[in-house]
């Protein structure tokens, strides 16, 4: 007997995406799964745009290519064909069923049951099905959990957790977007439960999760949580600085994740970018937040001489992890937008010029007169310093 589906909804906008229908129209019988279906009926924007199809893999490819789209093997080991059309990828996966887990992965078999498929996914919300008229299958309860904002783990909380334990971080990042009022008793339990088993994630995973867990829109409730499961400190060197957090939300700060990381992990820097092996833009970001503070009431040459060693991101940050809702803070943060950066003006060409050797000696007379710059609040130009290395010579 085939299942009913438990409502129907308008079409969203993203199905008049011609790139789309024409994946669909090549793929009699596929959903739309996951997220876009997720956040259709929350009424939220979609991002990215998954399907299911009952037929295997390589039957999917020939659909494709019949259809004059192309079929790129992105995930075969687990049924995922990505089908290109309009010059985007939309991932086509085969309905499976888990065979072994082992904590991270999972080997597959697949299957024509929709709900079989539905009932490896993690959480309720993200295990409805929808077809291209906005008819929205829901075997768990997901769109009562989605109204409750109650994020629920499919069948037992304990077990799904035991398949991946990926699946801990994943709870807090669509608890801190779509739940409010109480978690879900049975779920907390089995995260609790779980915690040892996140020692057998990568870091790079485990940084994945967290900074889509700091970008939500308001962190703290998630943050908080994590921290009083044990799982906050299973993932991250303690101590937290929740408070600081808190400053930096109240404050309107920017939504970044790494922003929130130094403001949650105080004195964050390389040890901490090597543990979550991030990335070296990450880590250089990470580090220059610790340097010297700007601190309301500076005058602009001591803001210019802090923006001679540090660009204006790296003072912002500090100000932001520093400061709070403060109009002095603000204020501050507004003049280190607008001070241009100051560039000594000198280089080792302009010390060849008047005669000095290349070696140590040329570097200790241009550092000799770049403090000099310094100390006038980096305001000379290059015709006075030029003077000053000259100056020093004939002295």
């Amino acid at each position: 007997m085939t299942a009913q589906p438990a409502l129907r909804i308008a079409p969203p906008a993203f199905l008049s995406d011609p790139a789309l229908l024409a994946v669909l129209a090549a793929l009699p019988g596929a959903r739309l799964v996951g997220g876009c279906v997720r956040d259709a009926i929350a009424g939220r924007p979609v991002a990215d745009i998954d399907l299911a199809t009952p037929i295997p893999p390589d039957a999917v490819t020939r659909a494709l290519q019949d259809a004059g789209l192309r079929a790129v093997p992105t995930g075969l080991d687990h049924g995922t064909v990505t089908a290109v059309s309009g010059g985007r990828g939309f991932e086509v996966t085969t309905l499976r069923r888990d065979q072994v887990t082992d904590g991270r992965h999972a080997q597959v078999a697949w299957t024509t049951d929709w709900q079989e498929d539905a009932a490896r996914r993690d959480f309720t919300i993200n295990a409805m099905s929808m077809l291209p008229d906005g008819a929205v299958y829901d075997y768990f309860g997901g769109t009562a959990d989605l109204r409750a904002g109650r994020v629920r783990f499919v069948g037992d909380p304990a077990a799904r957790i035991a398949e991946d334990y990926l699946r801990i971080l994943r709870f807090f990042r669509f608890h801190a977007r779509y739940g409010h009022g109480e978690p879900d008793a049975a779920a907390l339990d089995a995260l609790r439960g779980g915690v040892p088993g996140l020692a057998r994630l990568s870091p790079e995973r485990v940084w994945s999760e967290l900074k889509r867990i700091l970008a939500t829109p308001d962190p703290r409730g998630a943050i908080q949580l994590m921290d009083a499961l044990g799982v906050l400190p299973a993932v991250l060197p303690g101590p937290f600085d929740l408070a600081c957090l808190d400053r930096l939300l109240n404050a309107d700060g920017p939504a970044d994740p790494l922003l929130r990381l130094a403001a949650l992990v105080p004195g964050a820097g390389l040890d901490l970018a090597a543990r979550l092996r991030m990335s070296a833009a990450e880590r250089d970001r990470l580090v220059a937040w610790a340097g010297p503070l700007p601190v309301p009431g500076m005058d602009d040459d001591a803001l210019r001489r802090l923006l001679a060693d540090a660009p204006p991101g790296a003072l912002t940050g500090r100000a932001w992890l520093a400061g709070d809702a403060g109009a002095d803070w603000a204020a501050l943060r507004d003049r280190l937008a607008g001070l241009p950066r100051p560039v000594f003006p000198l280089e080792g060409r302009d010390a060849l010029a008047l005669g000095v050797p290349p070696g140590p000696g040329m570097g200790e007379l241009l550092r000799g007169v770049r403090a000099w710059w310094m100390e006038g609040g980096c305001r000379a130009g290059a015709a006075a310093c030029r003077a000053e290395l000259a100056r020093r010579l004939a002295g």
